[in-house]
């Protein structure tokens, strides 16, 4: 079986255009009324069943595809990712034979007959801080006249550890959550009751595939080889709740209710055209967080609120890289595994247009956002969509996309 990738474009019909050509070839998990979920590769306006063509002997299998979750495929391996990525390649590019083309053909599935579902199951889940207009930004409103920027923040990435089991797929309902809010005056009580003050954060996030052994840490040279690909990310907030319970400790409750993922997770191979230099690091990092390659990564981020353009946050802005929070995650012996979710941190850049949430975009609810149709904001009310999208560089000299992640504000459920 050849395996030989080609160049050009694919014989899938509108698929160049589509930011989801031959270049990108993003993994996901799909099912169809009356099926199993199963494994896909989204390609145009279709996705590809892997499982289908694996049991026409199109593609190798090891019982990776015929599951709903991408997990036994990711843990796989380099090896296997890259010749299952090259097999595709030989399968959709226009050169292929004709009897390929309807072969493969037969396995092509409308997206609109398909129920994109989560697309691997999550182990554990990190959410890094490590966008330097973010968190200059929430310093300044937080620390008015102190240091903007915590004295650790430029030497390793700052993070916290999420919770796993409500990391839903896009489009998952989002319920308004309850907690503990703040006095409205110094020494009064504490209130409980609904968020007023919630919000979504623009994130990309790279999932693990291959394990790391406990108590090796996993040097930047080594991302490549265990990290998957990566996923678009909104790490819902609840900024009341978080700002009463962040007092030393950080966030709990105003995390843990929701973050929402994109149904593609795009290989690393897919983005190596996006791969850029990253800003300036002063001081210079530690030995074990230096990179010997650019690790920034030129996306393109828009976020919507009702299908409205709030702002586009520029991900090669961020101060730390992928492989320098990988290598930090696990630099005390801490094992990676399978399916672990490393997220970024709100994306944000120097312009006001740039910023990744309604907490920077208002300035704390100080400062109204006017949407292109007019619709003000401080934070986010029940019925409001929110849709992160996001497009990158190809490695053909297209456009390829990130896919988007959206869910809908619905009222709280009391307890």
């Amino acid at each position: 079986m050849t395996t030989t990738a080609q160049a050009g474009g694919s014989w899938v019909e509108g698929s160049d255009a589509s930011g989801f050509g031959i270049e990108n070839l993003p993994y996901g998990v799909f099912s169809r009324p009356g099926e199993l979920p199963r494994v896909g590769v989204a390609i145009g306006a279709y996705v590809l069943d892997l499982a289908g063509l694996a049991s026409a002997g199109l593609i190798d299998d090891r019982r990776w595809f015929a599951s709903g979750s991408l997990n036994a495929f990711m843990v796989a391996g380099r090896a296997a990712w890259d010749a299952c990525r090259a097999r595709l390649t030989v399968l959709l590019a226009d050169g292929a034979d004709a009897e390929l083309r309807e072969r493969t053909r037969a396995h092509l599935v409308p997206l609109g007959e398909a129920e994109l579902l989560r697309p691997f199951e999550v182990a554990d889940y990190v959410d890094f801080y490590s966008s330097e207009h973010h968190a200059t930004n929430v310093g300044r409103m937080f620390r008015p006249g102190g240091q903007a920027l915590q004295p650790n923040w430029k030497r390793l990435p700052v993070a916290y550890h999420g919770r796993a089991g409500t990391v839903y797929p896009s489009g998952t309902p989002i319920v308004r959550p309850c907690g503990q809010r703040r006095p409205s005056e110094p020494g009064g009580e504490p209130t409980f009751g609904p968020s007023l003050r919630l919000d979504g954060e623009v994130e990309v996030g790279f999932v693990a595939g291959v394990p790391s052994a406990p108590g090796r840490g996993v040097p930047t040279g080594a991302f490549r080889d265990h990290v998957f690909g990566f996923v678009l990310v909104n790490d819902w907030s609840a900024r009341d709740l978080q700002t009463w319970e962040a007092q030393p400790l950080g966030p709990f409750l105003a995390k843990s209710f929701a973050t929402s993922i994109s149904p593609w997770v795009v290989p690393v191979a897919a983005l190596e055209a996006a791969r850029t230099a990253p800003p300036r690091q002063d001081p210079e990092p530690m030995p074990y967080l230096r990179c010997d390659e650019p690790w920034g990564l030129d996306l393109t981020l828009e976020l919507l609120i009702n299908g409205q353009v709030a702002s586009r946050p520029p991900f090669a802005s961020m101060y730390w890289t992928s492989p320098q929070q990988l290598a930090h995650a696990t630099v005390n012996g801490a094992p990676l595994r399978t399916g672990d979710l490393f997220a970024s941190g709100t994306v944000s850049g120097p312009e006001r247009g740039q910023r990744g949430c309604l907490l920077e975009l208002s300035w704390n609810g100080e400062e109204p956002v006017v949407l292109p149709d007019g619709a003000k904001r401080l934070f986010l009310e029940d019925g409001d969509t929110v849709t992160i999208r996001a497009t990158a560089p190809g490695t053909a000299g297209g456009t390829i996309s990130l896919g988007e992640v959206t869910g809908t504000i619905h009222p709280a459920q009391h307890p």
